[in-house]
């Protein structure tokens, strides 16, 4: 297997694993009326991955103990591929799940969702499981799959093999572009990219939206035998959560949406729109990125240097550092350290206070002394199949983006004279879809305000640098019966960022049904720089897929 060449291109495979599975808000949530245990396993429907499943069945699900993930089993389902021809062309649904590892009675699944778009949760909940509130691991089976289009479903696959996807990603400046050359280099990349993943399969790319996956979803509830659908969606499945409790309202048992998405933002006017900005600067995204950094810039400031590397004494000072070395990167890069990469890799590194405020400090002090950062080491021998472009898939099919690449240049500097630094980044990451070739066939737009069968929790912090408070703000004034819970705290999702507080408020929902007071504020257990951390490495910053962090979602990396 070719391996990449250059450190840069390993880094960019280390910071799209991170930016697909930054994920999991652990969290408890309402209950009606317990639901009723699942049904017995079935054999496995017949068939090959593309043949016809069986028109309005519930797809069989044969548990097995999972090769890779002991203690959990997986399970495969078959789904339409398109779900208004249930006789035509199937596709294969990856599962995995924790039985509820009781006394108490058990309540039913709990599906997770870990954001992306692109994360696979048969990955993602084997990491997270332990996150999860104790209560909820001995009441639920916990569950989650790889959607259509990713990971070990069905997946959108664009490169006969791991050696061309790593040639193709080496053609990518890292982080973003800076400079027409570059500029042209990323836009060249990228519609090769669409062309390739075209005749590929050009039937897949039209239906992995999240409108195919929300149905999936309800197929799957159906299949673990539950009335009604209990969930837990972080940031990109929190859009996942909404579309589903507007297409399935009279289903929606429980559902937590952590770190949210405007979903009339992310739509916008359909999927064929031209719109005036990207969708993560209709989300704001620059801006929270923007307000998150100064945050860590002000707290470092404040804290001593054997807690905050970075720390120039006070807030101001610490602020002025840090746009004096952004500008001392554009003029010469430090190795390998770009001003794009420095920029990626904060922004990245924005999501975690802990450990990922204490390292980014560390990294902008090496720079600033002119020393090479410490970074976590990229994963030795042969790495497997990297799968970007699953993320543009699912994004660029439904959400609209400026079709003219050559606008990405004029909208960066847009961004950043209002947010900085951090606005070029997030302005590139949606370039991919200006040149997609695919929308999806059938895409959900809206309303979002049909009337649930039970009130939905929305969960968000005030300083998140991927999905911004306003959005939570959003989804629960657009969703007919929802409560916010807002973390006074900075991050991105309450599982990378833990409260017992908003833990709490979780389980008391999902166990019992019970939302918090109308109004509730949580604060996170650990403060920014509260006391000193040993020094570790720093990630190597967002890939050429997403510009950095979501980039997860604006990528969210990984919304």
């Amino acid at each position: 297997m070719h391996i990449p060449r250059s450190p840069a291109a390993r880094g960019r495979f280390a910071a799209i694993a991170v930016a697909a599975t930054i994920c999991a808000s652990v969290i408890s949530a309402p209950a009606p009326a317990p639901v009723r245990a699942p049904a017995p396993a079935r054999s496995p429907a017949s068939g090959p991955a593309d043949g016809p499943a069986p028109p309005g069945a519930v797809p069989a699900l044969d548990w097995s103990s999972c090769a890779q993930a002991p203690g959990f089993e997986c399970a495969t389902a078959k789904a339409p591929l398109d779900h208004s021809r249930p006789a035509g062309r199937a596709v294969d649904l990856a599962v995995i799940r924790h039985r509820a590892t009781g006394p108490a009675p058990r309540l039913g699944t709990l599906f997770f969702n870990p954001g992306g778009p692109g994360g696979a949760g048969t990955q993602a909940l084997p990491q997270w499981y332990e996150l999860f509130p104790e209560e909820l691991r001995q009441r639920f089976d916990i569950a989650s799959w790889d959607p259509r289009g990713v990971g070990e479903s069905t997946a959108v696959r664009c490169f006969a093999t791991t050696d061309e996807a790593y040639e193709w990603l080496e053609r990518i400046p890292f982080g973003f572009p800076v400079g027409e050359s570059e500029a042209e280099a990323w836009v060249d990349a990228y519609s090769d990219l669409g062309r390739l993943c075209e005749q590929r399969d050009a039937q897949l790319l039209r239906h992995v939206s999240t409108t195919d996956t929300a149905r999936d979803l309800d197929r799957l509830r159906q299949a673990v035998g539950d009335e009604k659908l209990s969930f837990l969606g972080v940031s990109y499945g929190t859009f996942l959560g909404a579309t589903y409790a507007n297409l399935f309202p009279d289903k929606v048992r429980a559902m937590v949406l952590d770190s949210n998405i405007d979903p009339q933002v992310w739509v916008d006017r359909g999927p064929t729109a031209e719109p005036r900005l990207t969708t993560f600067l209709r989300e704001d995204v620059d801006l929270g990125s923007a307000a998150t950094l100064r945050q860590f810039l002000d707290h470092c400031g404040r804290a001593p240097a054997d807690r905050c590397a970075f720390s120039a004494g006070s807030p101001e000072a610490t602020r002025k550092k840090f746009e004096r070395l952004m500008l001392r990167l554009q003029e010469r890069a430090q190795g390998s350290w770009t001003y794009a990469r420095t920029v990626t890799t904060a922004l990245s590194s924005l999501y975690a206070v802990d450990p990922g405020w204490y390292d980014l400090a560390w990294a902008l002090e090496d720079l600033w002394e002119w020393r090479p950062p410490q970074e976590t080491p990229a994963p030795k021998g042969p790495l497997p199949y990297p799968a970007f472009e699953q993320i543009e898939a699912i994004r660029c099919s439904e959400s609209p983006n400026p079709r003219d690449p050559r606008r990405y240049p004029e909208l960066a500097e847009f961004s950043y004279g209002r947010a900085g630094d951090l606005g070029r980044a997030v302005a590139w990451a949606s370039e991919p879809c200006a040149t997609w070739p695919a929308t999806a066939s059938s895409p959900y737009t809206g309303p979002w305000n049909r009337p649930t069968a039970n009130p939905v929790l929305v969960v968000n912090t005030t300083y998140d640098p991927a999905t911004p408070y306003q959005g939570a703000l959003a989804m629960t004034r657009q969703l007919a019966n929802a409560r916010l819970l807002t973390v006074e705290g900075y991050g991105h999702s309450s599982v990378v960022n833990p409260s017992l507080c908003v833990d709490d408020h979780e389980r008391r929902y999902l166990v019992d049904g019970v939302l918090p007071p109308e109004g509730t504020t949580c604060r996170q257990d650990v403060r920014p720089f509260s006391e000193s951390r040993p020094r570790g490495g720093v990630g190597t910053g967002g890939g050429g897929t997403a510009g950095g962090a979501e980039a997860d979602e604006a990528g969210h990396g990984g919304r």
